[in-house]
């Protein structure tokens, strides 16, 4: 071996026994709650055109079908009630309410490390959805999702560093009644991790019944005021232009009880909403912005999400079409009027019209999460996992989905340009006298975590050491990892004695650990 093949070796030991020792979460090269925005598909007019317009439908179009508890709510505080029923809102009316709204929310996990500041332009990327089947990625198949299914999901999530938060992906189908299902949702992704959890009330009656849930969770009302860990999506409108009625009291519950809320308006373009992604756009501005009007007419300043969320639609076939360039514009289009108006704002990226987690999975999912993180999305729901349009949940592409956002966060990280990036006194340090690379360097070790990410699944080694390793593939290294992941028991998982409590007041169906 010659001394140079003996240097180069020597440098390549260090620099993995430096990668093998953990930094300090504040030293990692990227993290929750990075700084994106840098991508802007809309100039300065388009948005102030974007905004006119939504402005312009809710003056003179507005919203029907309000329920009499939020018609009283919005006329106090200015809507104008027409014959035909819609509710309409002055553009005067809207300014008064965007300058009430929250701007600094925070959404708290269990664990205070996992708290989600959405102020300015952070990126947070986590899960959504309500797939109704599961993905076997063995056979090849799909069945039913399962409470089970919606537990593993939680504590996946709660041991990948890139997925920051889980909204419920996928619906309990073995739970026949639907309170039960909504109380066993909460109770198995509490049970499943300390990040901050997302779910979706069905029923206004099942509001209050979580919400004590909820307390006995946190340790009583007092506390769970004080860290509401678990926010309500409201599909608080139907698109084109209708609120949801059951959806919109049980938004004014959850408000009530200290819940922060997704305000979501998801419409088909060209189905429920236009056909062209600036009038998408458009209309779930003006949707969003009557939510804000009516979240803030209700209690001023409550932790609101802005969650404009219009999904693409193949004009040929009907179908969704999540995994597409104009999905992956829609967002970042919409990422981009949250921060016009200032808003913590949320839309869906990353998730696959791919039935499987395969190459066609593999650019659905990274294009859209890249252009949302790049866009400064503060809350990127559905960022990995999801399948078929959003019908199918896999387990798998989960955890693959953490190195893909991985890397999709060091886009958003950016190029820091300074004197010690430029690197020129490195450069005359090897150049001129020393030994002509920078492998092995104190400054490239010191520079190869904080700088770069690295795949835990995702394989970067030579043909000839992949034939040594027995030709690893990811969807069984993803397999492996997951059936690791869930052997261990549930750190999240609550105290016995606060566990049989909650079993003795609710009918709880996952079984104890």
């Amino acid at each position: 071996m010659t001394q140079s093949s003996t240097r180069r070796s020597g440098g390549r030991s260090a620099r993995v026994r430096a990668r093998a020792s953990a930094l300090e979460s504040n030293e990692r090269p990227i993290f929750p709650g990075m700084t994106g925005g840098t991508y802007k598909p809309l100039s300065d007019h388009d948005v102030a055109q974007i905004n006119a317009a939504a402005l312009k439908a809710l003056d003179e179009i507005g919203l029907a079908d309000a329920p009499p508890s939020g018609i009283e709510i919005l006329t106090q505080a200015g809507a104008r009630l027409g014959d035909d029923g819609r509710l309409r809102f002055s553009p005067a009316l809207v300014e008064d309410m965007l300058a009430k709204a929250n701007r600094n929310v925070t959404l708290p996990g269990r664990d205070p490390s996992h708290d989600l500041d959405l102020s300015g332009q952070r990126v947070h990327y986590g899960t959504a959805g309500a797939a109704v089947h599961m993905v076997d990625v063995d056979g090849k198949t799909y069945r039913d999702s399962t409470l089970q299914d919606l537990y593993d999901a939680a504590r996946i999530t709660d041991q990948l560093e890139n997925i920051h938060f889980l909204q419920r992906p996928m619906v309990a189908r073995d739970i026949t009644d639907n309170l039960e299902m909504d109380l066993n949702t909460i109770y198995a992704s509490c049970s499943g991790t300390t990040k901050h959890i997302g779910t979706s009330f069905s029923d206004p009656a099942h509001v209050l019944p979580g919400l004590d849930l909820l307390h006995m969770i946190a340790g009583g009302e007092e506390a769970w005021r004080a860290r509401p860990f678990v926010s309500n999506s409201n599909c608080f409108v139907v698109p084109p232009m209708k609120f949801a009625t059951e959806s919109c009291e049980a938004m004014e519950l959850c408000i009530k009880g200290g819940m922060p809320v997704l305000l979501l308006s998801a419409g088909m373009s060209g189905a429920t909403a236009p056909a062209t992604i600036a009038g998408a756009i458009v209309q779930s501005v003006a949707e969003c912005l009557a939510g804000v009007v009516y979240v803030n007419a209700l209690a001023p300043g409550h932790p609101a999400i802005f969650g404009t969320w219009p999904f693409g639609l193949d004009l040929r076939t009907g179908a969704m079409t999540v995994g597409s360039g104009e999905q992956a514009l829609l967002t970042a289009g919409c990422a981009q009027m949250h921060n016009y108006y200032g808003l913590p704002g949320g839309a869906a990226a990353g998730a696959s019209d791919s039935k499987l987690p395969d190459m066609q999975a593999g650019w659905e999912q990274m294009c859209s999460n890249v252009m949302a993180g790049l866009s400064g999305l503060n809350m990127v729901y559905e960022a990995a996992g999801m399948h078929a349009s959003l019908l199918g949940f896999c387990h798998e592409s989960l955890i693959l989905g953490d190195d893909l956002i991985g890397q999709a966060q060091r886009c958003v990280r950016g190029i820091e340009v300074n004197d010690e990036t430029l690197a020129l006194g490195q450069m005359v340090e090897v150049c001129l006298g020393g030994e002509g690379h920078y492998l092995g360097t104190e400054r490239t070790l010191s520079h190869m975590q904080k700088d770069h990410v690295y795949p835990t699944l995702g394989d970067r080694t030579s043909p000839k050491e992949w034939d040594e390793k027995d030709k690893p593939e990811l969807v069984p290294n993803a397999i492996r990892r997951k059936e690791q992941i869930l052997a261990e028991p549930s750190k999240a998982r609550l105290d016995p004695e606060r566990d049989q409590a909650i079993r003795a007041r609710f009918n709880i169906h996952l079984p104890r650990d």
